[in-house]
């Protein structure tokens, strides 16, 4: 019945479930035929293909694995339940690919955006497990940048204008050195250098993977500037204070990373975690530390091979480092950003890939892509000279730059926090888990379940395992077997999510019953 009424309803159906083509996909859910679908459906597909989606959340590329597994008590060894992929209806089961990038699968990466949400803004007001008192420490969201590397296009001095100064003057290239265009916010030349051969490509890569040790230069400045200002020795600050920390990167358009991260000041160290800040500094006294801090922060790094010459790198000038308010705060609220505002901001910029927000094939980054290519080999050759065999060959510290060609040399992860910032994403995985498996449980009885009331329960770890887990597993192949099937899983993801929008939407506007608005 259901594969009738979506041969009826095709083509128009598609598009209603799907307004917009999936970002960086390339794929249009209005450009399936009406015959393409009545094929895949003749071929008895539906009914296997809806179990499937469902099971997995319509992800775009779900794993398929062939075998079976067992839940064992652990004290007596009885079986207590079984399962096995032949149960299903076309004896596969799927499971979540779980990318966090939105331009590989926006399914799994709504998923993790919302993870993410959950963890930073716990660590900004509390909850999921965090103590409410952690909205009174000083909290600073700072963004971190590249250096320049060459004058690209961009809008500037909030007029939009690019390079208004030395529109003039030539390079030595015979290039303007200015650029009098406003630029808007989707044209292709944002981010292009002005002369690309002006721009210093090479430096550009080694900054980029040289990135994360430059961050954690940045978390020895700060301990080492908070405990002078407390008055005490750096190896003693934990008795005074901490520093935790979520961070998250993103590329700007010249494909140069940049790091957008919430620094919070807790109490002393304590077994628990979460203690109370010293009052004595506060959210503007922070913010006033970590600019001096990044603006000071050296790292002296080794050329490529004996012709590449030594460097010294550091961040950007453009430190941004701004106080975090919640309605508690008596902080100076000037220039003041909400927790809502900082935990969804980066959130969205945590499932993002180097290829999105810009044009990733023009020549600009298919240059830098290049680039990683030549240091990388330049590297290992310089390696391999005077030696007989690859045993003897001592690795270089841009040998596996080759691999890290798709993100432009940065080899971090893009959503990092310190160990007590708040609760972990593996907690709140855990904690889904538990949820939905009590949703199946009173579903079957006809009972309601309130989450809410029973999400302590749902977060607090196990203290021992009481039954195991025995698998026995057979990868098949990841994605959906046709087109058809990954753009209809698509367009499924699509609706969900535009859903989602309009029911937060009209909650938002719906009054309660004491009139306020929720």
């Amino acid at each position: 019945m259901v594969a009738d009424a979506l041969l009826a309803a095709f083509p128009q159906a598609i598009p209603e479930w799907h307004c917009e083509p999936a970002p960086g996909l390339g794929i249009d859910p209005a450009a399936l035929t009406q015959e393409q679908v009545a094929e895949w459906v003749g071929h008895g597909r539906w009914e296997p293909f809806a179990a499937a989606l469902e099971r997995v959340g319509n992800c775009a590329r779900p794993i398929r694995l062939r075998g079976s597994s067992m839940r064992v008590d652990a004290a007596t060894g009885q079986v207590i339940s079984t399962y096995a992929s032949a149960e299903e209806p076309d004896g596969l089961t799927y499971v979540r690919c779980g990318n966090r990038r939105e331009s590989s699968c926006p399914s799994c990466s709504r998923l993790y955006a919302g993870d993410t949400f959950q963890l930073i803004r716990a660590g900004v007001v509390g909850g999921k497990s965090v103590p409410e008192h952690v909205a009174e420490n000083p909290l600073v969201f700072a963004t971190l940048t590249a250096p320049s590397f060459g004058r690209v296009h961009g809008r500037r001095d909030g007029t939009g204008l690019c390079h208004p100064r030395g529109s003039r003057a030539t390079c030595a290239h015979g290039r303007p050195r200015g650029c009098t265009s406003r630029h808007s916010d989707d044209d292709p030349m944002l981010g292009q250098p002005l002369c690309a051969e002006c721009y210093d490509y090479d430096s550009h890569v080694i900054w980029q993977w040289w990135a994360p040790s430059l961050w954690r230069r940045v978390n020895i400045g700060l301990r080492r500037g908070l405990a002078k200002q407390l008055g005490v020795a750096a190896t003693r600050l934990a008795e005074v204070a901490t520093l935790q920390y979520a961070k998250v990167g993103e590329f700007q358009a010249r494909g140069a990373i940049h790091f957008h991260a919430l620094i919070r000041l807790d109490g002393p160290k304590t077994p628990e975690g979460f203690a109370p800040a010293d009052t004595s500094i506060d959210a503007v006294t922070l913010a006033r530390l970590v600019r001096r801090t990044v603006a000071s922060v050296r790292l002296e790094v080794p050329g490529v091979d004996a012709d590449d010459p030594d460097r010294v790198l550091a961040f950007g000038r453009q430190v941004d480092a701004r106080p975090v308010t919640t309605h508690r705060r008596t902080d100076d609220a000037a220039q003041a950003l909400a927790p809502e505002q900082v935990a969804g901001y980066l959130a969205k910029y945590a499932t993002k890939s180097a290829s999105e927000d810009h044009q990733e094939n023009d020549e600009h980054h298919r240059r830098l892509r290049a680039t990683c290519r030549r240091l990388a080999e330049r590297s290992v050759g310089t390696q391999r000279r005077g030696t007989e065999t690859d045993e003897d060959r001592v690795e270089g510290p841009y040998d596996l730059l080759d691999k890290w060609v798709h993100m432009y040399g940065f080899r971090g992860h893009f959503a990092t926090k310190s160990r007590r910032y708040s609760i972990t994403l593996g907690a709140l995985r855990r904690a889904r888990q538990r949820a939905q498996s009590r949703i199946a449980e009173h579903r079957h009885c006809g009972q309601p379940l309130d989450l809410t009331a029973l999400e302590a329960d749902l977060l607090a770890e196990e203290d021992e395992e009481t039954t195991l887990v025995i698998g026995n597993w057979t990868f098949v192949g990841s994605g959906w077997a046709n087109e058809t099937e990954r753009t209809l899983a698509l367009a499924a993801a699509a609706r969900a999510r535009e859903y989602d929008r309009e029911s937060a939407a009209l909650r938002k506007h719906t009054p309660n019953r004491k009139g306020t608005r929720v």
